[in-house]
């Protein structure tokens, strides 16, 4: 075989390796991912055996320590149903009434059991908007 030949099949089977690598990949990144939901999204929309992210704020006077399970509640960001969460695992320091959180989660009967060590709280933001000047461009 000349060695113009073996450097195209080499080429070729190179190429196609790295085709097939990279199809792999992005097909596990996106079969492997949950996805995010609201409490509202996550009543109409979940199955039992499935993992969803659940994001939304944590409900006021929900907050319950049953030994080592945290019980809470999550409602949407701009509405008021929300869904009970049972949690064990870390709990973060931030984590309070109020804020904003993260939780992976399955649904179990009516309720929604949060995956170990999947409770992540939002960094409530340090700037808010600027209310509009009253200057007036010509």
């Amino acid at each position: 075989m000349n060695p113009a030949r073996k450097r195209t099949v080499r080429l070729v089977v190179a190429l196609t390796a790295a085709v097939l690598l990279a199809s792999a990949l992005i097909y596990t990144s996106f079969s492997a991912a949950d996805p995010a939901l609201s409490p509202s999204q996550l009543i109409h929309q979940a199955v039992p055996g499935r993992s969803y992210q659940l994001t939304g704020k944590v409900v006021s006077h929900s907050v319950r320590h049953e030994g080592e399970v945290l019980d809470f509640r999550v409602r949407d960001r701009a509405g008021e149903e929300s869904v009970p969460v049972r949690y064990t695992g870390t709990v973060p320091d931030p984590f309070r009434e109020g804020r904003e959180v993260i939780v992976t989660v399955q649904k179990s009967g009516s309720d929604y059991v949060g995956e170990r060590n999947s409770l992540i709280t939002k960094c409530p933001s340090k700037y808010k908007t600027a209310p509009p000047s009253d200057k007036r461009t010509y």
